[in-house]
């Protein structure tokens, strides 16, 4: 069914990204409406693509919250509520449901959001995950100490990477820091820390059927790197490789038991060393961070923010056909860099399709159809990477941007 009326998009960014999701938008003919941060008011958004700007201040209570968009759209219908970012998900399914505008809602978005929710829907269906419990109740906290032994990984149930999270080796490291987090508790999951391979798989999701999907394995696990230092890298499943089977299943039963419409998806899974079990380790509706959109488009040729705008505009109204996808292979090396501009100038293989310009972060994408020489590059770029570039520093507890 053809498009045909100009849409009025309200998106909403905690952080300075999704200048593709916009642009696409405002190249499609449709109006967008930014809501973001006092604090990035003079950030870089790709202005010529939003129509209007409104910046609250990032402490701003629901109440006020609700008022304030409800003030917008009294000039202004509002057809589309976006979130740009994992922080934003729950912040745009209160809003529809406000606004009674269609699109996820608050139940949905716990699932997607909400790191105790989606285990809990997760194990209810079968869906095999590390061992946790709520950080409430002393007396089932104790009892989970006792029957799982450590590590252990404290998670905040509502953020974003490896922001907020420990890895506690023993029950009293454990206990002192759910001491220290007061009042505060009841916000976080207890979850058995599971040694493995991680990998994660980006999808494109209409009238809940995954039309595509693109696995990729990290190198060293995220945790790791973002707690102990060293550098992140990803790459793009072999076709061929065992794990793949699994992988695209297991992404499919979560979406679908998860309850997803449309959308686009990025979901990780652990392959445990001890058992050699899949775990569902956390999901989003949302597009990957740490440049995996950018890999994931070297690998297949599909923009992941470009989808998802075609997917928001196309709502329930309207139709949307993913359009070819490529088949090649794709990495990223990436660290934290000593430098504020790292000299990238003598990593000259054909295959860089991108140098990661960020302050203080040295990285590099490639792409090539062919996967074993991907390996190698990955494990050369990551070795020069480490001696000439990496730096390190304690992950953030709570946002900063």
């Amino acid at each position: 069914m053809p498009q045909t009326a100009t849409l009025t998009l309200l998106c909403i960014a905690t952080f300075e990204k999704g200048h593709e999701f916009l642009r696409e938008c405002h190249r499609q003919g449709h109006r967008v409406l930014l809501l973001t941060a006092d604090t990035l008011r003079d950030a870089e958004w790709p202005r010529e693509a939003v129509e209007e700007f409104f910046f609250l201040p990032r402490d701003l209570g629901r109440d006020d919250l609700l008022k304030g968009v409800s003030h917008i759209a009294r000039t202004r219908h509002i057809d589309r509520i976006v979130p740009l970012d994992d922080f934003d998900v729950e912040t745009a399914a209160l809003l529809r449901e406000h606004l009674r505008i269609p699109g996820m809602g608050e139940t949905t978005a716990r699932y997607f959001r909400d790191k105790l929710a989606m285990r809990v829907k997760a194990r209810n269906a079968g869906i095999l995950v590390p061992d946790f419990v709520h950080v409430l109740n002393d007396s089932r906290i104790a009892q989970f100490t006792e029957q799982v032994p450590g590590p252990y990984v404290l998670k905040p149930r509502s953020s974003a990477a490896a922001m907020g999270i420990q890895r506690l080796d023993t029950v009293t490291a454990l206990w002192s820091a759910i001491e220290a987090l007061g009042d505060r508790r009841s916000f976080f999951v207890l979850e058995h820390y599971v040694p493995g391979d991680v990998y994660h798989v980006d999808s494109v999701v209409w009238e809940r059927e995954v039309l595509c999907h693109a696995a990729h394995k990290y190198g060293t696990p995220p945790i790791n790197t973002a707690h102990d230092g060293g550098v992140f890298t990803t790459r793009t499943l072999p076709r061929d490789a065992p794990e793949a089977g699994p992988l695209a299943a297991l992404n499919r039963e979560v979406i679908t038991t998860f309850g997803l419409v449309r959308g686009v998806t990025h979901t990780e899974f652990i392959h445990a060393h001890d058992d050699g079990r899949w775990y569902f380790l956390e999901t989003s509706a949302r597009v990957g961070g740490a440049f995996i959109v950018d890999v994931v488009e070297a690998a297949t040729g599909l923009n992941l923010w470009r989808e998802w705008a075609h997917i928001e505009i196309a709502g329930e109204d309207f139709s949307y056909h993913l359009p070819p996808v490529r088949r090649d292979y794709a990495g990223l090396v990436l660290t934290l860099a000593r430098e504020p501009h790292p000299d990238l100038s003598s990593y000259d293989a054909p295959e860089i399709v991108t140098r990661i310009q960020k302050h203080h972060h040295a990285g590099i994408i490639l792409s090539t159809p062919d996967s074993h020489r991907l390996d190698d590059l990955l494990a050369a770029y990551s070795a020069r990477f480490q001696t000439e570039f990496m730096a390190w520093q304690p992950v953030p507890e709570s946002p900063t941007a």
